[in-house]
Formats: C-alpha cells, structure tokens, sequence
C-alpha cells in the first residue's frame, strides 16, 4: 500500500485530507509541523509527502532541503499546498525542488492528480 506522509499545521486540512486519502486506498501518517514530520520521515520513508508551506518549528522548504541531505529520502517526491497564490510563490517552491505545488484551498481531485503524476514520475525513475 502506498504511504503518504501529510504535514500540515491546520488539523482540520490534516486529518481531512488524511481521511480522503484512506478512502481512496493510500495509507496515511500526518504531523503537525515540519520538525515531527521529518521524524515520521527518516522513521516511516513514505512514498510521497504532501507539505504546507508556512508551519511553526519548521517550513516546508526546510522539509524539503532536509530531504536533499540524506540518500534514502531524497527520492521521496514532495507535494507543496499553501495559501501563497502569486506566481513567483509557486515558481519559489517549484525550484526548490517540489513535484508540484497547490494552492489552498484546492479541490481533492486536483489534489489526486498531482499525487498520482507524482508517484507515476516516481515509478519511471
């Protein structure tokens, strides 16, 4: 079963997002900050992350530069949601090394698609 790591601050978007997921088949680890979900990172090596952006104790783009130091995590695709909409925000995240980025709030079905072009990238590499 695939496992996807959410970290998100808001834990209504958290266990929300979580719950939809499991309906749809995945399996799902959440964390409240950036800071815990590294540690269900280095703990758990999910298959895909979905990654707010602005969190207390850690950023996602911590997160994700954390990611890059380490071999077995830094094949792990990163989604990032946020409800930064401009476009240099996105291009930001994009460059730092995302596979894609939302913009909350986003409908769930965009939310899929993204998880699934992720993890088909994955596959491919």
């Amino acid at each position: 079963m695939i496992k996807i790591l959410i970290i998100e601050d808001d834990n209504a978007i958290r266990e929300n997002t979580s719950e939809l997921l499991e309906l749809e088949g995945y399996s799902t680890l959440t964390a409240s900050n950036g800071k815990i979900g590294l540690e269900k990172i280095k703990r758990h090596l999910p298959d895909l992350i979905l990654c707010d952006l602005r969190m207390p104790e850690m950023d996602g783009f911590t997160v994700l530069k954390n990611l890059g130091q380490c071999t077995d995590m830094k094949r792990i695709p990163l989604i990032f949601f946020s409800a930064k909409s401009e476009k240099i925000d996105i291009k930001i995240g994009m460059d730092a090394g995302a596979e894609a980025y939302l913009v909350k709030p986003f409908e769930f079905e965009e939310l899929l698609a993204s998880i699934e072009k992720c993890l088909n990238n994955k596959k491919e590499v």
